[in-house]
């Protein structure tokens, strides 16, 4: 008996001096992705329900917390400031990671060095979309309707992407457009289905049901080609400004430093639930292309975006209000 205590004795010592059984698993408690946009935006809808999925996969609650403000900035700072840990993260957008930095004289976080990046979550056009009471069919419609009358198609701008794609538009167009910025889609769409404003630019997410419901009319998408998303839909560049692409995404990130081992089961996690065929459908329902992939294959995507959007803005002398 003595001999099998002392063997035991020694096993349990060898055992718990190991960092694998002194170390916790992850997760172990409720984790937080920042939405650094209202809540009913494009952004907060997916991620709710991407963290639904995820949360059963994880078996642990994934609480969305939105933090909107300063063109997303505000939330994207806070979840850069989070304990890197894996129990806060954020949804980033082309926005936060990428176009910010080129149109804010000074941001509080380094959208590349104070992140690590996850998984790209899902691609989406902007459209183009009017008042069903105002006579305007197409993008050169609108152009001709503010050269016109300079005030007669002003367009609602609830994000920066949108406000990328009225600038770019007005550069391309040589039109005088005047762009109205708004915090969030919500008001947005009430002042342009009321006839406030007879124009805004959106996401599918936002717009796609009151296209449907005959309250908009589509005129354009931003993408290269056209869009699954919004069928019969003509993009701007077939419509006489060749070249023209804007293209909005989704993706998930954490505060720099957080451990390896947490970050690959989070990209598990997330490509398991995009490639579940529920889940693109779903997420196409949304007006997302469902994405995935690699954190390294992140990391070179917003890379090659930056390098693609930083001349375009310092060219155009975009900057934020």
């Amino acid at each position: 008996m003595r001999k099998l205590a002392a063997v035991m004795t020694i096993l349990a010592s060898a055992v718990l001096g190991t960092p694998a059984a002194t170390a916790q698993a992850y997760p172990s408690k409720p984790i937080r992705i920042i939405v650094a946009y209202p809540a009913g935006q494009g952004t907060d809808i997916a991620t709710r329900y991407l963290a639904e999925q995820m949360s059963r996969d994880l078996g642990q609650p994934i609480v969305i917390d939105n933090k909107p403000g300063a063109g997303g900035n505000l939330g994207t700072e806070l979840a850069a400031q989070a304990a890197p840990d894996g129990y806060t993260l954020t949804m980033g957008t082309n926005a936060t990671h990428v176009l910010n930095q080129f149109l804010y004289a000074k941001l509080a976080f380094d959208p590349e060095k104070d992140f690590e990046p996850i998984a790209l979550v899902g691609t989406f056009p902007m459209i183009v979309a009017v008042n069903t009471t105002f006579s305007i069919n197409t993008a050169s419609d609108l152009v001709h309707a503010v050269q016109r009358n300079a005030r007669s198609a002003d367009i609602a701008m609830p994000s920066t992407t949108a406000r990328l794609v009225v600038e770019l538009f007005k550069e391309r167009s040589a039109a005088p457009l005047f762009g109205v910025p708004y915090k969030g889609s919500g008001n947005a769409l009430t002042d342009v289905i009321g006839g406030q404003l007879p124009v805004m630019v959106d996401t599918p997410t936002s717009l796609r049901p009151h296209i449907a419901a005959g309250k908009l009319r589509a005129l354009a998408v931003t993408s290269a080609q056209p869009s699954g998303l919004v069928p019969g839909v003509k993009t701007i560049s077939e419509q006489g400004y060749a070249g023209f692409e804007v293209i909005a995404w989704n993706a998930l990130y954490a505060p720099k430093g957080t451990p390896a081992n947490v970050l690959n089961t989070l990209n598990a996690a997330m490509n398991k639930v995009l490639q579940r065929p529920e889940t693109r459908q779903k997420l196409l329902d949304f007006g997302f292309d469902p994405a995935g992939g690699t954190a390294a294959q992140l990391h070179d995507f917003t890379r090659s975006e930056r390098r693609k959007w930083q001349p375009i803005i310092s060219a155009a002398g975009l900057k934020a209000e």
